[in-house]
């Protein structure tokens, strides 16, 4: 184990709890590992309406820097405010997540208090870092000052790897270091278990897809309700789980057909995951979902889009099936074929949870973490 007692890692990132998405909620998890194995992280973050501008959550210091609207104004005051206080927590490893804003704060840092800066590129592909860098007037400039000043690169996917490639950065700089999930919390029931927790939440008998995430387009919402109109119509006995909120939401409950439950913002979604059959994931794009990793952790196979770590995560016939995105008649047919053969989801479902435990577990990757920050901070 390398020594990492006491390490001071300050963690950049756009915004933070009680804001609750995928990169929020793997940093909080990943945070309450590190503290248990003695390092010292802290977060820099945004403040937003009805915020403190400091707390501690599980333990960890949380400060929030002025961020005000519009704009071009929030993006000032964030790096000139998260300047000053990530220089006052003193840290030896700088953790930046996402190549846009935190990584600019996090580079003015490094230059400043000549320590190593980790950042973490947390999407690829469509409306990934660096396609919004490629995007932005600014972006060429930005990026050569990642490949100047970033000592390591952290990627979820071979997509964000190759890349980062094509942008000249070298391998040697780049780790693979994918979401964990908590697996001895987010793990399968028994079939009395599935029913007691169904009864408990109120939800039907029968098959039931889940899907859980925010309410965006690149989720692939419309696609999904389109396929599942022509497949509700054939097997009256399942239904449609739909879980989370956000800008869409007004639009996807208006156009949901016949037995399509939209159970709203769950925080912590652990027994609608054991209540259910499958994960159902139809996104245009995406990173590393943590949602679909907890479905696995729980034993449900997945139905997911070629995006992103899907294509990693997901083994064609063996954990679930890949679709295309956008592909309303083959997300029916794939949807189908769950219900005409419930033996081989269950099959699945158990190859899933077996990849989730050995590749993907939450203390892996918290092990495999501190290994890079024993490494950049010559502690090792």
């Amino acid at each position: 184990m390398p020594d990492t007692q006491g390490l001071r890692v300050v963690m950049v990132i756009q915004s933070y709890l009680p804001r609750l998405g995928g990169a929020e909620k793997q940093l909080a998890a990943v945070c309450r590992r590190l503290r248990q194995r003695g390092l010292e992280p802290s977060i820099v973050t945004r403040r937003y309406a009805g915020m403190a501008a400091f707390e501690s959550i599980d333990g960890t210091p949380v400060y929030r820097v002025p961020a005000p609207q519009p704009k071009p104004l929030a993006a000032f005051c964030y790096l000139l405010f998260g300047f000053f206080k990530t220089r006052s927590l003193r840290p030896q490893v700088l953790h930046a997540h996402e190549l846009l804003s935190p990584s600019d704060l996090g580079i003015l840092a490094k230059r400043s208090l000549d320590c190593p800066l980790v950042v973490k590129v947390l999407r690829g592909g469509k409306l990934g870092d660096l396609d919004k860098l490629h995007h932005r007037r600014s972006g060429q400039r930005r990026i050569r000052r990642l490949k100047q000043h970033v000592d390591i690169f952290l990627t979820i996917s071979r997509e964000i790897n190759q890349e980062l490639a094509a942008e000249g950065i070298e391998p040697a700089r780049c780790r693979f270091l994918p979401n964990g999930v908590d697996t001895e919390i987010y793990q399968p029931v028994s079939e009395r278990e599935k029913m007691e927790i169904r009864a408990a939440l109120g939800l039907p008998p029968g098959l039931i897809y889940l899907y859980s995430g925010r309410l965006a387009p690149e989720k692939g919402l419309s696609t999904l309700l389109q396929a599942w109109d022509s497949v509700c119509e054939r097997y009256p006995q399942a239904h449609l789980l739909i879980l989370g909120s956000g800008e869409m939401e007004a639009e996807l409950r208006k156009s949901a057909g016949r037995r399509v439950i939209f159970g709203g913002y769950v925080p912590d979604p652990c027994l609608y995951y054991q209540a259910s059959d499958l994960f159902v994931l139809p996104s245009e794009t995406e990173g590393l979902s943590n949602s679909m990793l907890e479905a696995m952790a729980c034993g449900l196979p997945v139905l997911a889009t070629r995006v992103g770590a899907a294509v990693e995560l997901v083994q064609n016939g063996e954990n679930g099936r890949l679709i295309s995105a956008g592909d309303c008649a083959e997300l029916a047919e794939a949807m189908e074929f769950f219900l005409t053969d419930p033996k081989e989801g269950r099959r699945m479902g158990t190859n899933a949870r077996e990849l989730v435990s050995q590749e993907y577990s939450l203390d892996k990757t918290v092990e495999r973490l501190m290994d890079i920050y024993a490494e950049l901070a010559g502690r090792s």
